[in-house]
């Protein structure tokens, strides 16, 4: 057996239930011995799959259960394949190995309200982020969860519950663009809000462009389910210098600047590596990056680049790594 050392719990798979299409609610417990540490809002655990892959899965809970941890998980049939094999061979009684949550998408700040933005199984961390809220019930809300369908809705019936009423948009587009809810008159005032996305990269790039006019700190990505945006079939090789250093560093088709870095020795700060965070924002000196984040601002992509992502256009880029 491979040693993960972040894989620090064993737990048990005490509930497994279809909870929509292809989704599929676990619930995982502890030995009576052991304590699970808390969880904010927000916060996923990594776990080893049947298969040995890992694979990170958003918490879906309320502040209110504290002896077991809930995630959601939809069957990605062309995914990377640890949704499959969690839904396909793990059983109730089975037992996993997990980290400690990790929380790269908290609630944060102080604002006048907090607007959240949910695609497909996206709503899961933003579920416990609304079910936080209405525990502590200290701040107004309005979610806009939007699906193919009714039956490929996780969590439907709960948010259809008479304590969500005129806080809970349910929109199901048919799988026609044409149909796609229009998110402009929610995003065109920011009015004081944090606002929270969390779905298909497509509808977080949208969501991006709608709120570039935002304050960029009240704006917040999960990337969620997306594969590896970080590598394409179509990517060649790019170079990459740090300012100051000679040395050329080689950036191969299927690798991450960071990845890259990191093997030639330099201790890089990363954190969530979808391009969500902002935390491994590196100053851009000289070439043209191709961004792959939903972080940067259009007026910081000609000085910053995130290397966990981004790749190039020209054959080298010239960073600055951060302090």
């Amino acid at each position: 057996m491979t040693t993960h050392p972040e894989l620090v719990y064993t737990v048990t798979i005490a509930a497994k239930t279809v909870v929509a299409d292809q989704i599929v609610r676990f619930e995982l417990t502890a030995d009576d011995t052991i304590i699970l540490p808390p969880a904010e809002a927000g916060a996923h655990i990594q776990i080893e799959v049947p298969d040995e892959k890992i694979r990170k899965y958003s918490l879906c809970q309320g502040p209110d259960i504290t002896d077991r941890y809930i995630i959601t998980v939809k069957r990605e049939e062309n995914g990377t394949g640890g949704s499959r094999s969690l839904i396909d061979h793990a059983t109730i009684g089975d037992r996993l190995r997990i980290s400690a949550p990790i929380n790269n998408f908290p609630l944060k700040g102080n604002p006048l309200r907090y607007l959240f933005i949910a695609g497909g199984i996206g709503i899961t961390p933003i579920y416990s982020m609304i079910k936080t809220l209405m525990y502590n019930g200290d701040k107004p809300f309005k979610l806009y969860y939007l699906t193919r369908s009714a039956e490929q809705s996780a969590l439907l019936q709960e948010l259809q519950g008479p304590e969500y009423f005129g806080k809970v948009v349910i929109h199901h587009d048919q799988g026609n663009p044409d149909q796609a809810y229009d998110l402009w008159p929610v995003l065109e005032q920011p009015k004081g809000a944090h606002l929270y996305c969390c779905g298909p990269r497509g509808l977080m790039s949208a969501v991006r462009d709608m709120t570039g006019h935002w304050p960029g700190s009240s704006v917040n990505f999960e990337d969620f389910g997306q594969g590896d945006v970080a590598h394409r079939p179509d990517d060649k090789p790019f170079r990459v210098k740090i300012a100051g250093n000679p040395e050329t560093i080689t950036v191969a088709a299927n690798q991450s600047i960071l990845e890259a870095l990191r093997l030639k020795g330099y201790k890089m700060p990363s954190s969530c590596e979808s391009g969500t965070c902002g935390t491994c924002r590196c100053k851009l000196a000289e070439g043209v990056a191709e961004h792959r984040d939903l972080v940067l601002s259009e007026d910081e992509k000609s000085r910053y680049v995130m290397v966990c992502v981004s790749r190039a256009i020209s054959e080298e880029l010239v960073i600055e790594l951060p302090e």
